[in-house]
């Protein structure tokens, strides 16, 4: 659980970085773009919108987080068999504010 800690909090750190270089406004692709590009950058291997049963991934530009987003990172978690996922609404004036971490 420790290296998965260590992983989500390297994850929020590259989330910060973008948010603050972008801010809030954009399309979710941007953010998703950006996102993939500093955490591959840093050494952190990552896919996305990795396709599971039914449905794919999905960076969160909205709003306000609302109970289906939550309830669709539950069950990407189940699929895919991870035990950590990170709610991120990259349309917060303040990401800190956008962020869910989720565990199952």
């Amino acid at each position: 659980m420790q290296e998965l800690n260590k992983l989500t909090k390297q994850v929020l750190k590259y989330s910060f970085q973008v948010h603050t270089e972008l801010e809030p406004g954009l399309l979710e692709s941007s953010y998703k773009e950006c996102l993939f590009y500093e955490l591959n950058k840093n050494g952190i291997v990552t896919e996305k919108e990795t396709a599971l049963p039914f449905i794919y991934q999905e960076v969160k530009a909205v709003e306000s987080l609302a109970d289906i987003h939550t309830a669709q990172v539950l069950t990407y978690l189940k699929l895919s068999g991870c035990k950590i996922g990170l709610l991120l609404n990259f349309h917060s004036t303040h990401l800190k504010n956008g962020i869910k971490r989720l565990i199952l």
